[in-house]
């Protein structure tokens, strides 16, 4: 028969599981106290770690529709609940699992998808969000300085343009205006002669 105790467990598993986007299965066996803590550090505040009973495990991992742990529920039992970036926690499992043999990954999913220890070192391999998100950044940076640069290249240009025609024109005006008064003298002296002959005749 059930206990209150035993139900609460399972609903709570249930609940790191549906709430998961990944997770990993491991077994602790050996570990510290003190080297659960850190492990727990180094996965951050999104994610959980918890040590759990396989029997309850087995339970809550039906109830959410989770078979990926399928026959792996054995020995000293860990599951790290992955609800931020996956690629991260990944790797922080992995390299704590390199410098502590005692914490073997058996197996995870990712999205659904069953992972094998494997394909859980694979997923850690990959950039995480952050870097990804930061070059992605870093690409679209780049154009807007580029094209800010051009704009302003562009502009200097054409007020460079702009202004040099407009004091080319003003420069050859004013030598026609000067030598409008020095022509109208020459025109009109025959018209003056012409009409003074015809009053002596």
């Amino acid at each position: 028969m059930a206990t209150p105790a035993k139900v609460s467990a399972v609903a709570e598993i249930t609940k790191d599981f549906e709430e998961s986007a990944a997770a990993v299965l491991t077994e602790y066996r050996g570990l510290s106290v003190a080297q659960l803590k850190k492990l727990r550090r180094a996965l951050g505040t999104e994610n959980k770690f918890s040590v759990v009973k396989n029997s309850l495990t087995a339970i809550a991992a039906k109830e959410a529709g989770v078979d990926a742990f399928d026959g792996q529920l054995a020995g000293p039992t860990a599951i790290a609940f992955i609800k931020g970036d996956a690629v991260a926690a990944a790797k922080s499992l992995t390299d704590f699992a390199k410098e502590n043999k005692q914490l073997v990954i058996k197996t995870g999913y990712f999205e659904g998808k069953a992972l094998d220890a494997n394909e859980v070192a694979a997923l850690a391999a990959l950039e995480s969000r952050e870097l990804q998100l930061a070059k992605v950044a870093g690409v679209l940076k780049a154009p807007m300085a580029a094209a800010a640069r051009i704009i302003d290249a562009l502009r200097l240009k054409l007020e460079e343009e702009g202004g040099a025609p407009a004091a080319a024109a003003s420069e050859a005006e004013a030598p026609a205006e000067a030598e409008a008064p020095a022509e109208a003298p020459v025109e009109s002296a025959p018209a003056d002669a012409a009409e003074a002959a015809a009053e002596e005749n």
